[in-house]
């Protein structure tokens, strides 16, 4: 496999983990199909817009990809059903295990995309992290949550930031890229993981 059928395979899986998480949570709002939709969009697009426009690039991943945007509109549609199907609750957690996967592969994929436009080791790893982050703020913040990434206290962000510099180390080690993408993407997605079982917080700061 070469290195951009690999890298648009791991982006793909992360688009739907994405939409994934986008789709959970705007069903469990009572969203209609519509909704359902347009959340699952935002969720799996939005990070990778926003950087792509910050790295003057086009077109965009999604408009150059197409078939993403058929694979979100499916999954938008059918994964309501599926839970219905099954007696299936859509709960938070469910839609927490998505989000981990979007997080581990879209920080580390945008980081690697960076680097690969010249952009310097800081501004890629900022990069990586607007990738994997902005799209489930969006998500929060259409359905009515103080986005989860600010206020819940476990390790998200700060994931991805760790997560891209790895990518960065293992680009200056001279491993092959597929390898430091799938690498930085592992480590977050596993981190996540367990900051969610684990219930591992950060620091809360205290001005008072």
């Amino acid at each position: 496999m070469s290195l951009e059928t690999f890298l648009i395979t791991l982006e793909a899986f992360g688009v739907v983990a994405f939409a994934l998480s986008g789709v959970i949570e705007a069903a469990r709002k009572h969203f209609d199909l519509v909704g359902v939709v347009m959340v699952a969009a935002i969720t799996a697009f939005g990070g990778g817009t926003l950087r792509d426009v910050l790295l003057d690039r086009r077109p965009f991943f999604w408009v150059e990809q197409e078939f993403w945007v058929w694979a979100l509109i499916a999954v938008a549609f059918a994964l309501p059903f599926f839970f219905r199907a099954r007696h299936l609750k859509l709960t938070e957690k469910a839609m927490l295990i998505p989000d981990a996967f979007g997080l581990g592969i879209f920080a580390a994929g945008g980081t690697h995309i960076a680097l690969s436009t010249g952009a310097s080791p800081l501004i890629s790893v900022i990069m990586g992290v607007i990738t994997a982050v902005i799209g489930g703020v969006l998500r929060d913040v259409l359905v009515n949550e103080v986005p989860r990434a600010f206020h819940d206290h476990q390790p998200y962000a700060v994931l991805a930031f760790t997560g891209g510099w790895v990518v960065v180390l293992l680009s200056y080690l001279g491993t092959p890229k597929s390898f430091d993408v799938l690498a930085g993407a592992v480590l977050i997605i596993v981190l996540r993981l367990l900051a969610v079982r684990f219930g591992w917080e950060l620091r809360r700061w205290n001005f008072l």
